[in-house]
């Protein structure tokens, strides 16, 4: 984990995924779109890396009660996640033939003071 920087004037969700875009976006990743909602659900973040498709999924948690944020993406979330990305590829030409891959960045702590970040590249693959 890595001590990261406060950013003011949000609630916690926006705020945390404030943070992990300029996190990734300081690796290399190239942000394409946030909050992309469709009737499967939602994808915090979309980015580039290099010719990869990256789809995050942003968690943020104060306390690292029943282990913390990254550990709150369970398997019924990463099942949502994987199917509003098949719909959302299906529904963007542009991206169809992409290599896809599924990040979850964590903030844990208070994302307006005191925090930090882990980025898991590749968390989860779909079935």
């Amino acid at each position: 984990m890595v001590p990261g920087k406060a950013c003011a004037g949000a609630r916690n969700g926006k705020c945390a995924e404030d943070l992990a875009a300029t996190y990734l976006a300081a690796r290399g990743l190239t942000l394409l779109a946030r909050n992309v909602r469709c009737k499967a659900g939602e994808i915090d973040l979309v980015c580039r890396d290099g010719v990869v498709l990256v789809f995050v999924e942003v968690r943020q948690r104060t306390r690292a009660d029943f282990g913390g944020a990254l550990a709150s993406v369970a398997a019924p979330k990463r099942r949502k996640l994987v199917r509003a990305t098949r719909f959302l590829l299906h529904s963007r030409p542009d991206w169809r033939r992409s290599i896809v891959r599924f990040d979850v960045v964590g903030v844990q702590g208070n994302p307006y003071g005191s925090h930090e970040i882990a980025w898991i590249k590749d968390a989860f693959r779909a079935r």
